[in-house]
């Protein structure tokens, strides 16, 4: 089976990143992520969804628009594998930049995607065809729905990506 978004795994929500912008378009740009410049993305910041409850008007909006060739850090917000191409979306918010927040999918508390975070990003896929999707959870909200006999996996979860961990 060809999965269209195996490339893509390599990127997750609350990864640093370096994209060129490509384009403007009326509600933010197009961009191209260095080191993936060949992974089938379809990549983009949404200016109106970061900055319009920030900005008077639509020129002032406009003015944060990053110069189409411009190299940007950026921090990757959320990741699309419904269907291809792969789409990506990042924040250029420096708020987000520090440390991505986003809602917990099992309990509904913003979490940290960043690193030093309690995130854990789980994606899932099927054996029936190529596509999938991620959901966000807390470490603690994921291991209290692993079966208390499966001991193994709930440590895992508490721990998988730790830097002092000998898991990740």
């Amino acid at each position: 089976m060809d999965r269209f978004e195996t490339k893509s795994f390599a990127l997750m929500p609350g990864q640093r990143v370096e994209a060129e912008v490509l384009s403007h378009h009326p509600w933010g740009v197009l961009v191209r992520i260095a080191g993936h410049e060949d992974d089938g993305l379809s990549a983009s910041i949404d200016m109106i969804e970061l900055f319009a409850s920030y900005t008077s008007s639509h020129e002032e909006l406009l003015a944060l628009f990053p110069p189409v060739g411009s190299r940007v850090d950026a921090v990757v917000q959320r990741i699309t594998r419904w269907h291809p191409p792969v789409s990506v979306r990042l924040s250029i918010r420096a708020s987000d930049l520090e440390a991505l927040t986003w809602t917990c999918d099992f309990c509904g508390e913003r979490t940290t995607l960043s690193p030093g975070g309690d995130a854990l990003v789980l994606d899932a896929r099927s054996n029936n065809g190529p596509g999938s999707f991620g959901i966000v959870v807390h470490r603690q909200c994921l291991a209290q729905r692993i079966r208390p006999e499966n001991a193994g996996e709930r440590a895992r979860a508490l721990r998988i990506g730790e830097r002092d961990s000998p898991l990740g």
